[in-house]
């Protein structure tokens, strides 16, 4: 199996070291960079599949980043950030990002959170064109599971790897109400150790990317979320 490329970002070179090591032993192939501009360079040239990127960064912050890299297509992001504040989490969500943590924090954790967000880029990767397609339809929204795309009226959507999971589920079971509980569940597995915040964020982005048929996602007051029923 291709090994799976990590980019750790970090300004300490402590940290970047510890990560590197963690992450070898468990088989990543990894590369470092010291500050934002420098991490956009190594983006290009050593095309990881992952970066595991601190916020507090000279030159670039790890937001501005997201920011920069937010059309990248199938790029995983662990925001590291010494603050612990909801505000920070919530910023570094809505940008793109997959997961978060604090510092300090236990490698251990990290190197799970890392597994986690790969294994869900993987599936996405693998998953070739097939006549056995499942394809869910919409109004003009159009979710094929196989291949993992979207589009809408025809134009491709540029999804992270969970915002196409959460709208795979929610369409292709129209008219099911869904607890914020049973979509983190369902979506993020018992691995994510976030809260329901997020899914909240990542609802509010698939609304931005569905344009004028953001009413296809609707929420049910005091309850969750469901696709509209056909």
């Amino acid at each position: 199996m291709e090994l799976k490329r990590v980019l750790v970002v970090d300004d300490e070179e402590s940290i970047r070291s510890a990560i590197t090591y963690a992450l070898k032993r468990e088989g990543f192939e990894v590369a470092t960079a010291a500050d934002g501009e420098e991490a956009l360079q190594k983006v290009s040239s050593f095309r990881p599949d992952m970066l595991v990127l601190d916020v507090m960064m000279p030159k670039l912050n790890g937001y501005e980043v997201c920011r920069r890299l937010e059309n990248v297509k199938g790029l995983g992001i662990l925001l590291l950030t010494v603050k612990n504040d909801i505000v920070d989490k919530v910023l570094g969500l809505e940008l793109g990002a997959d997961d978060f943590m604090s510092k300090p924090f236990d490698i251990r954790e990290l190197v799970a959170r890392v597994k986690s967000v790969v294994r869900r880029l993987d599936k996405g990767s693998e998953a070739a064109p097939s006549s056995d397609s499942e394809v869910y339809r919409l109004e003009e929204l159009k979710v094929d599971t196989v291949r993992r795309t979207a589009d809408i009226a025809g134009e491709s959507l540029e999804l992270t790897p969970k915002e196409f999971d959460l709208l795979a589920l929610l369409v292709s079971h129209a008219g099911r109400v869904y607890t914020r509980e049973d979509l983190l569940e369902l979506v993020w597995g018992m691995e994510y150790f976030g809260g329901t915040r997020t899914v909240d964020i990542h609802i509010q982005r698939l609304r931005k990317k569905l344009g004028d048929a953001q009413y296809l996602l609707q929420t049910v007051y005091g309850i969750g979320y469901k696709a509209m029923e056909k």
